[in-house]
């Protein structure tokens, strides 16, 4: 069953957008994109943001952040070929962690398909223990906060 649709934010809610299309192996059987999808667009609107923005290196920045919840709530289907809108927010920024807030809309469409969270502790690759934010990244997300 899916979850009305005025349980969730609007696009007006989100204060960065990517587009990302949608590929032909994100479909399952069913004929729409497969739940655990959701989580890559989630996963690929908050790196490119980091990355744009916040200067994250990838590959050798000694401090990363590191997935330690996620949720994802379901309105609507999406499927192959659309293109998604995936907007990005910060509900929550701490010392070592944030709290990320993803809507999902089908390119175009004010009705969300999808709306999430995602939580990274930053740390120290070498280590994997908490560090605090860099600058260049939490000046980023600090556009973002709610």
């Amino acid at each position: 069953m899916m979850v009305a649709a005025d349980d969730f934010p609007t696009r007006a809610d989100y204060k960065h957008f990517l587009n990302i299309p949608t590929r032909w192996m994100d479909n399952d059987i069913y004929g729409h994109v497969n739940n655990v999808v959701y989580y890559a667009y989630f996963d690929t609107v908050i790196n490119k943001y980091l990355i744009d923005h916040g200067g994250l290196d990838i590959i050798s920045d000694p401090v990363v952040g590191i997935a330690v919840e996620t949720q994802c709530r379901f309105s609507r289907s999406l499927q192959f070929p659309d293109s998604i809108d995936a907007g990005l927010r910060v509900g929550h920024l701490g010392n070592s962690s944030v709290r990320y807030e993803i809507g999902l809309f089908k390119h175009g469409e004010a009705a969300i398909a999808a709306a999430g969270y995602f939580v990274h502790v930053f740390v120290d690759r070498a280590s994997q223990t908490p560090v605090s934010i860099p600058q260049g990244i939490r000046t980023a997300l600090e556009r973002l906060t709610l």
